[in-house]
């Protein structure tokens, strides 16, 4: 029996088409597309901004599901057949409730203590009309009143995936722009910002985004804090929820990064392979005013961002009961890591790090990324031999 295509893929694909479309009349005609897609009530709207906000909802999106894959699984292995079954006619309930709940596509108990399982509201009934329903299923054969309780898949409602998506970027927000305030890039010395310093000496710039600033590992960072305020406050595995949130994550990178195409930032050394962008006068870097061509570092990670989303994808789907809670989001770290490592070789306007008063050379960026990898790998290893493998 086929698996059924999951209706993500082709909002994926659809996506990437319209990238590669843009891409491509780019490379053969040289010009870049507007920066404002639409101007609505006299303000423009970015396609910076469409990119990223559709980035988002899209992995998003995709968590949402695996969630809902996860409580299925949980579900069919506590609930008898006979159980998930059961016409919602034979459930005892009043005429009307049935009625409304079969409006809402509700036909089995199953279903109904699916739903209630997550929680009560989710039915979008009255309070009375809800009660009725948790005392029908309390009296129902074959149902543990544990699972009314705490059902052992209320912990994947996916809904839970939508409803952190406040405080995950909020706090991704500000972690992002205090990543890029404690590290400038040099091209920040245009608006007077060479340290960090500078930022508190001139308060008003913490809030140019316009400028320029926001750093991706501390958007991790803060994102995770977030993650896990969010899972406290629910009860919920925050292990299991960051390994389904660094699939969408990567997801949301890889389609993110578009946005830095229209702004004509995030491009690489000068080039003139035949994928190489053209770059408009105004938004050249110094000391490269002279050249017109470049990597385009942004569609690099990009890709990269695109082949992390399908292995964490297959490793949720396939492998998930071989791996232990936490090691997927050690898969996407060291995956970014050492992606962001190659992707410094060619990018531009990354600070350097400098220990002891000597410039090392070497980006910021690439000694985090180096960090970050080497934790990411030694927790997995650690754990593993403590606990003698999984699978």
């Amino acid at each position: 029996m086929s698996r059924r295509i999951e209706p993500y893929w082709y909002a994926i694909g659809a996506v990437f088409a319209v990238a590669v479309a843009l891409f491509v009349r780019h490379l053969l005609t040289g010009a870049m597309p507007p920066r404002a897609a639409v101007t609505v009530l006299g303000l423009p709207l970015y396609w910076y901004a469409i990119w990223i906000i559709t980035g988002i909802a899209l992995g998003t999106w995709v968590v949402s599901r695996l969630a809902d894959e996860r409580a299925e699984r949980l579900f069919v292995a506590a609930a008898p057949a006979a159980v998930r079954d059961r016409p919602l006619t034979d459930a005892g309930l009043p005429d009307d409730v049935v009625a409304h709940l079969a409006a809402r596509h509700y036909t089995t108990l199953g279903a109904v203590l699916r739903d209630y399982g997550f929680d009560p509201r989710r039915l979008g009934l009255k309070r009375a009309e809800t009660e009725a329903v948790g005392k029908a299923l309390a009296a129902a054969p074959d149902v543990a009143p544990a699972w009314l309780a705490d059902a052992p898949w209320r912990p994947w409602n996916p809904d839970h995936a939508w409803n952190a998506l406040f405080i995950i970027l909020t706090l991704s927000l500000i972690g992002a722009r205090l990543y890029h305030v404690l590290t400038p890039s040099p091209s920040m010395a245009a608006v007077g910002i060479t340290s960090a310093l500078d930022y508190f000496r001139n308060p008003t710039q913490l809030f140019n985004f316009r400028a320029g600033g926001l750093g991706v590992y501390g958007g991790i960072a803060g994102g995770l804090v977030g993650l896990i305020l969010y899972t406290r406050r629910n009860r919920l595995p925050v292990f299991g929820w960051a390994d389904l949130s660094v699939v969408g994550l990567a997801l949301g990178q890889a389609v993110g990064r578009w946005g830095n195409f229209f702004n004509q930032e995030l491009y690489g050394r000068p080039s003139e392979l035949p994928w190489a962008i053209t770059i408009d006068p105004l938004h050249r870097l110094k000391p490269y005013e002279a050249f017109g061509r470049f990597h385009p570092a942004f569609l690099y990670e990009s890709l990269w961002s695109l082949l992390t989303f399908l292995l964490l994808l297959w490793l949720a789907r396939r492998r998930a009961e071989r791996l232990l809670p936490g090691e997927l989001m050690a898969v996407y770290l060291i995956a970014y890591a050492l992606g962001r490592s190659l992707l410094e070789l060619v990018r531009l306007d990354s600070r350097t790090a400098t220990l002891f008063g000597v410039d090392t050379g070497m980006a910021v960026a690439t000694l985090v990324s180096i960090g970050v990898a080497l934790v990411a790998a030694l927790s997995v290893l650690l754990r593993r031999r403590r606990r003698g493998g999984v699978g």
